[in-house]
This record gives C-alpha cells, sequence and structure tokens, in this order.
C-alpha cells in the first residue's frame, strides 16, 4: 500500500545528490531509469522531470493514469508535450524565477568571451606563443546595439547587466511589454536589422524553432554577434555555421545545441565561436535551488493544489 503522507513521485532521471535526497525525505520515490513495473507506475501522482530524462508525452501518461503533476528541473519545459499533459489534466511546474541570475551571468560572461575571444587568449599563453608575438586585436562591446531575443526573467536580467556597459539596448518579443524603456521589435528579423549583437533567451519548442534562420542572421551582419543562451533548436544550426564560416557574421557564443550533447564537428572547428556544455544555470548554489524549487512546486501541489511556478499552459488545472 502507498503511504498518503509520503505520495509516489518517479524521477525521471538523476539530479543533483542534494536533490534526490530532498526528494526521498519527502516522497516515496521511483526511479525511471530502474525499470520499474506498471504496477508501480500506477500508483505515481508526481514526476520530477527534467531535459535528462528525454521527450515525456502520452506513453508514459497512459502507463501513470494517477499522474497529477509534473514538476521540471529548469525553466524551459519543452522536454514535456505541454498540450498532451493539459489533456491528461496533469499540471506542469516549473523553477522559473530561480535560475534568472546565474543565466544572466553566464549570457555576459559568454558575450565578453565571444567579442574579446577570451578563450583564444587563454590558448595563446599556454601554448606558448606570447614570447613570439602578439595576441591580435579584438573586437570590442563599446558602441555596440544590443538585441535581446526574448524579454522574460532572465531577458530583464541581462538588460540590467548590460546597463553598466553604456551600449544601447531593444528586444523582442510576442507582444510589447508595459512599462519597459527598451525600444520593441515585432520580429527577430526586424530587432536583428536593428542592431548587431543578439542574445537568444527565448523558451524552446515549436513555436520557436529556427526563430534565427538564414535571413535574420544575414540582416545581423558582418559585424554581428550570436549570443544563444536558450535552446538549440531555437537557432537553424546548419545556417548559423554557413553563416559563421563565410563571415555573413562576426561570432557566436553558444551554450546549447540542437542535438546535445553532439556538437557538429563543422561547429567545432570554427575558431570565430565559443563553446559551452550547457551550463547557464550550472552552478551549485543555483541547481540546489532548482532542485528545492521543484521539491517545493510538488510537496505544495500535494498540500493545497497550489504550487508557486505553474506553467501558463495548465494554470488553469491548479488550485
Amino acid at each position: 500500500m502507498t503511504d498518503p503522507l509520503r505520495p509516489d513521485v518517479l524521477i525521471g532521471a538523476a539530479l543533483p545528490p542534494v536533490t534526490m535526497a530532498a526528494l526521498e525525505r519527502a516522497f516515496t520515490v521511483h526511479r525511471l531509469w530502474d525499470n520499474p513495473g506498471d504496477d508501480a507506475l500506477a500508483q505515481v501522482r508526481g514526476m520530477a522531470a527534467s531535459t535528462l530524462a528525454g521527450p515525456i508525452g502520452a506513453a508514459l501518461f497512459e502507463r501513470m493514469p494517477a499522474l497529477e503533476v509534473i514538476a521540471n528541473f529548469g525553466v524551459g519545459y519543452d522536454n514535456i508535450d505541454i498540450a498532451v499533459a493539459a489533456a491528461h489534466g496533469i499540471v506542469v511546474t516549473n523553477t522559473a524565477g530561480v535560475l534568472d541570475e546565474e543565466v544572466a551571468d553566464l549570457a555576459i560572461g559568454l558575450l565578453l568571451a565571444t567579442l574579446r575571444r577570451i578563450p583564444a587568449g587563454d590558448r595563446f599563453v599556454r601554448d606558448g606563443h606570447w614570447t613570439d608575438a602578439s595576441f591580435p586585436l579584438s573586437p570590442s562591446l563599446r558602441g555596440r546595439r544590443v538585441g535581446i531575443v526574448g524579454l522574460g526573467g532572465i531577458g530583464k536580467a541581462i538588460a540590467r547587466r548590460l546597463g553598466g556597459f553604456a551600449v544601447d539596448i531593444a528586444y523582442h518579443g510576442r507582444t510589447q511589454q508595459q512599462g519597459v524603456g527598451y525600444p520593441w521589435y515585432p520580429t527577430a528579423l526586424a530587432l536583428a536589422q536593428a542592431c548587431d549583437v543578439l542574445i537568444v533567451v527565448v523558451p524552446g519548442g515549436a513555436q520557436t524553432r529556427h526563430m534565427i534562420d538564414a535571413d535574420v542572421l544575414a540582416a545581423l551582419g558582418a559585424d554581428g554577434v550570436l549570443i544563444n543562451v536558450s535552446r538549440g533548436t531555437v537557432a537553424d544550426e546548419d545556417a548559423l555555421i554557413v553563416a559563421l564560416q563565410k563571415g555573413t557574421i562576426l561570432a557566436a557564443g553558444l551554450d546549447v545545441f540542437a542535438h546535445e550533447p553532439h556538437v557538429p564537428e563543422a561547429m567545432r572547428a570554427l575558431d570565430n565561436v565559443v563553446l559551452l556544455p550547457h551550463v547557464g544555470s550550472g552552478s551549485v548554489v543555483t541547481r540546489a535551488a532548482m532542485g528545492q524549487a521543484m521539491v517545493d512546486n510538488l510537496s505544495a501541489w500535494f498540500a493545497t493544489r497550489q504550487p508557486p511556478n505553474v506553467v501558463p499552459e495548465t494554470r488553469h488545472l491548479a488550485g
């Protein structure tokens, strides 16, 4: 029999140890990688999900008829078939707000690393070239016009940081936001035409797939820089490789890729791109906070049916 004080929760993939321990203290835990049987899954009322578990949709939902809530480890939840979840009456939560500052820090660091060629300078010193030659002069952030694609919590945190660099800031989002003083552009293409840096922080999924395409890159121009800390699917990876190879844009800084952890060889061969292994929120402090937010969302659902971070598509199912 299940313990009503410890609801059954399925963990989709291994999470940080501190998060695993918190889940095990609060719930009766089942691990998807242990291949729990249908009898066990039939008792599951909650799921702790992450992108590491792969796509989560109808096939799994059918095996968990008692599933009420999915708590996602992260802000983006394109790993979950949200329409099918809503149709099954399943509330989905994320960790919005918890990682905004960390990802914004990383985005600014990636921008500076890309423009000032910091990784190349590090290699230059390590390889012993400094004794023979001076490191080439780099591009600069001075005088740039920076466009933020997606002015949500992370986008606003990035904009606050950019304010200290005395650059012009503009943004694109689905609608113009009230009380925001930055210029708004109705499309990513229009924003690229007005800027020479694009920082991408929109959610993944079908609606944003290849939002940054060949036309947007061409509009950004030969002095343009693309920084992507959102999802790899938002940029057309093939078009981006061509743009970097041909000098359609100057450089790119990427924390995300279309088929992680696999990065195309052609991308890895380029010297005008800085590549990171999807570490935007990857600090000890922030990952622990994300894990606690996940546990809090699950606990609040079972206690009050009102978790703090319900995603918009399932908000009508909570409460």
